[in-house]
Order: C-alpha cells, then sequence, then structure tokens
C-alpha cells in the first residue's frame, strides 16, 4: 500500500523483502560497509523460515520512492519477545508489565540475530541524507502512534547514521563489542607481538595444541567451498546451539545454510579442520562473512572436543587469513570472555530508542544515560586488563573508536 508523503515522495510498507526488487534495495546497501544489510541475506532470512511473523520476527519493511525509483528503505520487524537481539531490554519489558504498559510487539530496526554494527537506513546518496531519514522516522512515528506500539529501537547502528538519528530525538543506549582491528600488521607474527610474553606463549601453545592431533585449518571461500559444507555447517551450528540450552541461540534453520551456497557463497568463508585421515569432511569448522577490509565471525562447531580447536577456528586462522586479504576489522560475534585475552579490545556501539508511551520514556530516558556511564566504565575497566605488551596497549582514543 502506498501513500503519498509530499510532492514527488510516496511510502510503502511490505512484510516481504521479496516484494521490493532486488536491484532496487540492492544499489542503496551495496555501497555500505556491512553486508547484513544485503538483499540476498535478508531475504534468505524470510524465505527460510527463521525471520518469520510465526517466530516473533515478522518484518515490516519501510520503504520510499520517487515515482518508481527506490531512494529509501528501513529493514525493519515487529517484535513479540526480545530474543535473537543481544541488546537485553528484558528489564524494560518487566517495568512496562508492572505499570501496565504493553511492550510488545516493538518496532526493531537490525538484521535478525545479527550482533554486528552497521545498521542504518539505506538511503540513496544522490538525496539528502537528513531529509530523508526525517521522512522516514516521520513515517515510522505515525505507525507506532496508529498501532499502538510502545518503543522503536534501532540496535548496533552505523556509527555515521547515529548523530542524525539522535538530532530526530532518540535516546542511544551504550554497549560494547570486542574488536580486532589491523594495526598494520603484515604477518601473524606482527598479531603477536603485540601481547606480553606470557600471552604470545600460551596462543602458540594452543595452535601446536591443534597441530600435534593431526589437524589441518584450511580456509575455504567462494566457488571454492563444496556444497556439501553448506547443510554441515547447519549441524554445527546446531550441535553448538544445543549444548548451551535456552542461551544457545538457535534461530537459523538448515534451509537457511543450504540457500547460501547458491546466493551468497561470494561472502563466505569457512575455516575447515580436517584431519590427516579424512580431507573430505572437516572435524570442525568456524563460519565468517566477509566485505571488504571487513569480517565477520557467525558460527562454529565440531564433532569431536579437541583443545584449543574453538581458538584456532574462530580466532587464530581467522585473523591469519584476515592479515593476508587485507582484513583491518574482525567482529567475531556476541560474547567477549574468550576475545579480549586474544587481541580483541571492547569497542563502543549504541542502539537508538524512542518512547511513544510517555511513562516510559519519563522513567527510562533518565535510567539510560546513568547505564551509559556505567557501561563506558566497564569497557575501560576490560580494556585495561588486556594481555597486550605495555608498548601496544590500546590508548585511551583507540579504547572509543
Amino acid at each position: 500500500m502506498f501513500e503519498q508523503v509530499k510532492p514527488s515522495y510516496s511510502v510503502a510498507w511490505t512484510n516481504k523483502i521479496a516484494e521490493v526488487p532486488q536491484a532496487a534495495w540492492d544499489a542503496l546497501a551495496m555501497p555500505l560497509k556491512t553486508p547484513f544489510l544485503e538483499w540476498e541475506w535478508l531475504n534468505n532470512l524470510e524465505v527460510s523460515g527463521s525471520a518469520t511473523g510465526r517466530n516473533g520476527w515478522l518484518p515490516n519493511h519501510l520503504t520510499i520512492w520517487r515515482n518508481k525509483t527506490l531512494i529509501g528503505a528501513a529493514a525493519l520487524y515487529l517484535k513479540g519477545h526480545s530474543q535473537g537481539e543481544f541488546v537485553f531490554d528484558h528489564q524494560w519489558a518487566d517495568l512496562a508489565q508492572r505499570i501496565g504498559v504493553e511492550y510488545y510487539p516493538k518496532l526493531l530496526g537490525m538484521t535478525p540475530f545479527t550482533p554486528a554494527e552497521g545498521y542504518r537506513f539505506l538511503i540513496d546518496r544522490g538525496e539528502d541524507e537528513e531529509e530523508i531519514t526525517a521522512i522516514m522516522l516521520h513515517e515510522i512515528d505515525k505507525y507506532c502512534t496508529k498501532h499502538r506500539i510502545a518503543t522503536c529501537n534501532f540496535l548496533y547502528v552505523d556509527p555515521e547514521w547515529q548523530p542524525i538519528v539522535e538530532r530526530q530525538g532518540f535516546t542511544p543506549w551504550l554497549h560494547h563489542s570486542f574488536i580486532w582491528q589491523n594495526l598494520g600488521f603484515n604477518t601473524f607474527d606482527d598479531y603477536l607481538g603485540v601481547f606480553n610474553a606470557n600471552q604470545r606463549r600460551n596462543i602458540k601453545r594452543e595452535r601446536k595444541s591443534v597441530e600435534k592431533v593431526g589437524l589441518r585449518l584450511q580456509p575455504l571461500t567462494g566457488d571454492d567451498i563444496p556444497k556439501s559444507l553448506f547443510p554441515l555447517m547447519y549441524e554445527f551450528y546446531a550441535d553448538t546451539c544445543d549444548k548451551f540450552g535456552w542461551w544457545g541461540s538457535k534461530y537459523l534453520t538448515k534451509r537457511f545454510f543450504e540457500s547460501l551456497h547458491a546466493h551468497y557463497r561470494h561472502r563466505v568463508l569457512f575455516m575447515a579442520a580436517y584431519s590427516e585421515q579424512n580431507d573430505r569432511v572437516p572435524v570442525g569448522m568456524s563460519f565468517c562473512l566477509y566485505k571488504d577490509d571487513r569480517m565477520y565471525g557467525r558460527y562454529w562447531g565440531s564433532s569431536q572436543e579437541i583443545d584449543s580447536l574453538h581458538f584456532d577456528a574462530c580466532y587464530y586462522s581467522p585473523i591469519e587469513w584476515g592479515i593476508s586479504q587485507g582484513i583491518q576489522l574482525f567482529d567475531p560475534g556476541a560474547g567477549g570472555r574468550h576475545k579480549k585475552r586474544r587481541g580483541f579490545p571492547a569497542m563502543p556501539n549504541y542502539s537508538l530508542h524512542r518512547f511513544y508511551n510517555a511513562r516510559l520514556q519519563q522513567i527510562l530516558r533518565p535510567y539510560i544515560s546513568e547505564v551509559n556511564q556505567l557501561e563506558q566504565r566497564e569497557i575501560d575497566a576490560i580494556n585495561a586488563e588486556l594481555p597486550f605488551s605495555q608498548k601496544n596497549s590500546p590508548g585511551e582514543s583507540e579504547q572509543k573508536v
């Protein structure tokens, strides 16, 4: 359903990204640093049954057109719960229930199940970004008011887009991710050189332990990935998720992984662990995506419990491959217990929030301001304990990139 918003512009909401021509959507998404807003990735989430209304992720995408040209788009979802977001607002939902406010459904802007910085509206580069963003936010405000939705939330936002949305009255909530940055490394030994002597020995020992059991880590990308490895990656992913029970975050279907081979393998890196006895079926594998000079860790799994294989497949070997390919930034995914000891400092990221319920806004906006101060202290404390040599310790400016 199209609605005129101003002369020459019209707006349309859709519950299927497939209703938006791929070429039109990708003309806006391809120039971005993130791969997670591209049409093929988002469409696969929908058609594979991974992100659907049935499981609490109802696609509700906003598009802005000038005549028949797409000039603005936002990947949006109506959420019936807070799972799969990795920004934890469960206390907000509890508060809303106590004061008699219906918290769900909420309107959410992010790539489902993907805690990686880069979310933003897609806007034609020939347009005034501030103006089109304001038009789109106005349409979102109208939609949420009409349907009595209490909150609109954008998660893991692009830091270049963030100030535009803040100027429109959204409240920033500070979080952190663990991000590796290439500090001019040309070799894996250069990467090792930033650590103190004890941690350098530790990393070498962990990689050696994988070699000692006869495993070889092989990077596979694009057309070099055998088709059979995509359903196998699902099996690894599902098994790893099952080990963590409710916290396992098993959201993607087997069909999602199988479809990656046909439609998205040009962005896929598998780090496959082959044994000396079998060089066709890996005993373990990690799954990363890459675009230009950025790499993103997503999932991993193995058929055997092998000491340090997780660290090598998910951190060391991807970093070694990334250095050889000119990767400058590596986001390994959610969590940080293992990452900070392996050269991934805590880096800030933000979510942005609008409260359409006056009582929620009155309570939560001051609360978020206090939480942000505490979060910055946590980021500083984490980075003060990184196992870097003194000369390579990240300075304050690097910590707050």
